[in-house]
């Protein structure tokens, strides 16, 4: 079977929301829970105090409950407004733009699972880096002290790293997809969906570390400080003049291999589960 014919194929099969939202789910909460661990070493080397004042490798799984409640709804928001907005903008353009399709449907998608993951980013990373605190325990703090408006401290940054990394991600994955389906002349399998999505998550990680590194300085400051109110631009100027480049990349490797890893379960459990579901 030719490439134009299975783009027609899946043009002709587009995924329902009810499946993309379920397999949503399913893929963020199984990528989220298996590699926490790798996430909260990330945290704390990115962590302001350093790696060994946040906990270093003690309570290695501090923050997995608000984790795995927000990991479900956040991913499947994501889905629901990729897959709605691929299909709607992608059916009424050439195939040349289905790059900038995927740009733009990704970033939408990002932008909505983010009024769900913020909250959870707060309150996990927090808990990563006070392993004495539980998840509600930090909540409790964490709206007492701030308001609920505090849940939602690093909000932009979330989105002004989750928007460059998506452009990045996305359009590599769904290249990867169509070059594969395109050599051996059939649709990827799920585990083929798995291996692009390691490859796209993985560089679009390593790229976009510095983005990470702001956003987590900022949600792990402390209430009122300089850097709890700092923007992205200035936040990233002050580590490169105070740590220089090894402070931007700090925690790249366990950040790219966690992305890689987790980019081959959370695309290919999605897969997966969109061809149980369907």
């Amino acid at each position: 079977m030719e490439l134009e014919e299975l783009e027609i194929r899946e043009h002709e099969q587009p995924t329902k929301f009810s499946v993309a939202l379920m397999a949503g789910g399913i893929a963020g909460t199984a990528v989220d829970v298996a590699l926490f661990p790798i996430d909260t070493v990330k945290t704390r080397l990115q962590s302001e105090v350093g790696f060994w004042k946040a906990g270093g490798f003690r309570g290695i799984y501090s923050g997995l409950a608000s984790a795995a409640i927000g990991s479900a709804p956040n991913a499947a928001i994501f889905f629901c407004t990729y897959e709605v907005l691929k299909q709607g903008i992608g059916s009424n353009v050439p195939s040349a733009y289905h790059p900038m399709v995927h740009m733009i449907a990704a970033s939408a998608g990002e932008v909505a699972a983010c009024v769900v993951r913020v909250p959870v980013e707060v309150v996990k990373q927090r808990a990563q880096a006070n392993r004495e605190l539980s998840s509600l325990q930090v909540l409790r703090m964490t709206v007492g002290q701030e308001g609920f408006r505090g849940l939602y401290r690093g909000y932009l940054t979330t989105v002004m790293r989750e928007i460059p990394f998506s452009f990045i991600q996305m359009p590599l994955w769904e290249l990867g997809k169509k070059v594969w389906s395109k050599q051996k002349k059939s649709a990827v399998d799920p585990w083929e969906a798995a291996v692009c999505g390691a490859l796209a998550g993985g560089f679009s990680a390593a790229v976009t570390t510095p983005l990470d590194v702001a956003k987590t300085r900022i949600m792990l400051a402390k209430a009122g400080s300089e850097t709890a109110s700092s923007g992205l631009t200035l936040i990233i100027r002050n580590v490169w003049r105070q740590e220089g480049l090894k402070g931007l990349f700090a925690g790249v490797i366990p950040r790219t291999m966690w992305i890689s890893i987790g980019g081959c379960i959370f695309f290919g459990m999605y897969e997966k589960s969109k061809s149980i579901l369907t």
